[in-house]
């Protein structure tokens, strides 16, 4: 309670140089971060914004299968690469964006690429000869189906009441 109270009773400096000693301190992180690593903390919590693209996924587990959807607008599907080995799903690919606009008095282009790669580990229950991946709306799905003896062993766990 007395800490709650004594930050209402604070004046404006005093929130100031606290506000400034965060500043400080974020700066000085990433200060080390692009001495030891190349690039800023911001790059590594969030790659987009240093012009890096890894596509959002969904995983979701159905009775039959587990069920694999990434967001990918723009992407040709030609450049995208799924694989399944030893357990472990890989989805990569390569985004190639050039937009160019020419009017009588200017000309306008913008160009991005990159590269992504997601590893997603599975469990030892796939049938790793029948995934499939479809690719639609700017969305890639794969869906890995279970084996028998999965499918056989997954039951209802009864809940007792105490």
């Amino acid at each position: 309670m007395e800490l709650s109270l004594r930050r209402y009773n604070e004046t404006p400096l005093e929130r100031r140089r606290e506000n400034r000693f965060f500043t400080d301190f974020e700066r000085t992180m990433d200060s080390l971060f692009d001495e030891v690593f190349g690039g800023s903390l911001v790059s590594y919590v969030a790659p987009e914004v240093r012009g890096m693209f890894s596509p959002s996924i969904d995983i979701k587990e159905t009775g039959n299968s587990i069920e694999i959807s990434a967001e990918m607008p723009g992407i040709n599907p030609e450049n995208i690469d799924v694989s399944f080995h030893d357990g472990m799903l890989t989805i990569s690919g390569e985004k190639k964006v050039e937009k160019e606009e020419k009017e009588t008095d200017y000309h306008h282009v913008e160009r991005s690429y990159g590269c992504f790669s997601r590893q997603i580990v599975l469990p030892d229950t796939v049938e790793s000869e029948k995934v499939a991946a479809t690719y639609k709306n700017g969305v890639l799905s794969v869906t890995l189906p279970k084996t028998e003896k999965a499918m056989k062993e997954a039951r209802k766990v009864p809940i007792s009441v105490a």
